[in-house]
């Protein structure tokens, strides 16, 4: 497996450290956001994102099931520990960010929601299947 096989989540992990990085008055405050969690739902989607772009070159590779399986935990973990790490960042050295434990539990539910995915794909082989079973045929 190649290092540019990573080039997606490594450009997505320095995206997502600028974001969780930018001091908080830079950052929209409009009541409606609030009201609608618009925050949490960030926090999925960027660690659901930087899972499922680490996921996926071991999902195209060589790699049997026990050891891909491993990996996916490992990059879930990894996902979950950098973003409990980054809160700690924010809460010392971002100018007014805090550390938000729902914060934390929106980062692991997007890496969560990252494995379910990678492994649900994995079980079918990210491929349609169609009303009979059949995959990858015409379903006219």
């Amino acid at each position: 497996m190649k290092l540019t096989a990573f080039t997606p989540a490594i450009a997505w992990l320095i995206l997502v450290s600028v974001l969780l990085c930018l001091p908080g008055s830079t950052l929209p405050t409009l009541p409606f956001l609030a009201i609608i969690h618009a925050d949490k739902w960030i926090h999925i989607v960027l660690f659901c994102s930087l899972c499922l772009l680490c996921n996926r070159p071991f999902h195209k590779s060589n790699l049997s099931g026990n050891s891909l399986l491993k990996c996916f935990l490992l990059i879930t973990v990894l996902g979950i520990f950098y973003g409990t790490m980054m809160e700690f960042v924010q809460k010392y050295w971002i100018p007014n960010r805090s550390f938000e434990l729902g914060d934390i539990v929106a980062d692991s539910a997007g890496c969560l929601l990252a494995l379910g995915i990678t492994l649900k794909n994995l079980q079918t082989g990210g491929k349609k299947i169609g009303p009979d079973g059949n995959r990858d045929r015409n379903q006219n």
